[in-house]
């Protein structure tokens, strides 16, 4: 059959037509998509921040469980020598009575809650966390995570909200630990009708004991306001009746913890370095006030001694690694006066 001619280039034409009609509408459809896609994405960092905004205030922070031996980390920081006795005499203690439980004995009711008195920076968290691990290792808990949080994750600001928050971190915790600083903060020093943190701590004592095999609370903060937290509800006397003292770090010590974020974040100390820390140290202990950071004071003078050496080496075109790992001691000088 002959094509008359001209039709080809019609039926071309057509084509053409009709594929650049395809291609806008694949275009559309594409364009269409970015924007919802864009939509979602937007409402997903919402979202995210949402989150994080809530996680910030009410100040709740969950760990899972870190592998590796947490008697051997206990044995491993630094200082504390009578807490870790203390924590291996309660280890010894809850493994002897878990025995005896398998042979059918008589097993004392026994309190696993504790309360750790001490000044800011002084390991309570560290230990909490190991806590958490050896009381899962002995089988008193299932997972053997924490929960950490304090007053503004268990508190309120409107009437009949507060035990349905405390329940929530309470729940999150079960099978671990739920670790509150500053537990005295739920009790305040003056009277306040408006204060809802008696709630809080009358449905912690409830949820310890509905919950007694599966969740072990421990309360941290300052020697005197926490013996006045202990204090506030019979209740409370009678659940926490383990103590494990904190001390504060001694300037060696601290000069120890110093040198171990030296050592594990690859950097060195030149000898007068060291030595200007020694005597820093040893005045910041012997000054210190009751707001002293302790540990926390050492790792902020590290961070801010390898700030001033990067802004040492800054214009250095390519420095060496001796000079990339080495504090100096005017890092060590300017991350004190800072």
């Amino acid at each position: 059959m002959e094509i008359p001619e001209g039709l080809g280039g019609k039926i071309f034409k057509g084509c053409g037509c009709i594929s650049i009609g395809i291609v806008l509408m694949l275009i559309l459809v594409i364009v269409i998509g970015i924007c919802v896609d864009d939509e979602e994405t937007t409402d997903e960092k919402k979202e995210e921040q949402k989150t994080e905004q809530v996680e910030k205030k009410d100040s709740v922070v969950v760990n899972a469980p870190l592998e590796g031996d947490p008697y051997k980390e206990l044995d491993e920081l630094i200082g504390l020598e009578q807490v870790k006795e203390e924590v291996h005499s309660l280890a010894n203690f809850v493994k002897i009575q878990k025995q005896r439980e398998k042979k059918g004995l008589k097993i004392p009711k026994m309190s696993l809650h504790l309360v750790f008195t001490g000044s800011p920076g002084t390991g309570k968290t560290t230990v909490a966390r190991i806590v958490a691990r050896i009381y899962k290792d002995l089988g008193v808990l299932k997972k053997g995570h924490t929960v950490e949080t304090d007053r503004s994750g268990l508190v309120a600001n409107y009437v009949g909200q507060t035990a349905t928050k405390t329940n929530a971190i309470v729940d999150s915790a079960l099978n671990g630990v739920l670790f509150i600083d500053e537990a005295y903060a739920l009790v305040p020093t003056a009277n306040k009708n408006n204060d809802y943190g008696q709630e809080a701590i009358s449905t912690l004592l409830k949820r310890m004991e509905d919950d007694r095999d599966k969740l072990v609370v421990i309360v941290a903060g300052y020697t005197k306001e926490m013996n006045r937290f202990i204090d506030s509800n019979p209740g409370l006397k009678s659940r926490f009746n383990r103590y494990i003292n904190f001390p504060d770090y001694t300037s060696g010590e601290l000069k120890d913890i110093f040198k171990m974020y030296v050592r594990k974040n690859q950097y060195s100390l030149t000898p007068d370095a060291e030595q200007y820390l020694k005597t820093r140290l040893d005045s910041a202990v012997k000054h210190k006030d009751r707001n002293f950071g302790n540990a926390r004071y050492a790792r902020n003078i590290f961070e801010k001694s390898i700030q001033r050496q990067a802004n040492r080496l800054s214009n250095e075109k390519n420095p060496t690694a001796k000079q990339l790992t080495e504090l100096t001691v005017s890092d060590i000088r300017e991350a004190f006066y800072k």
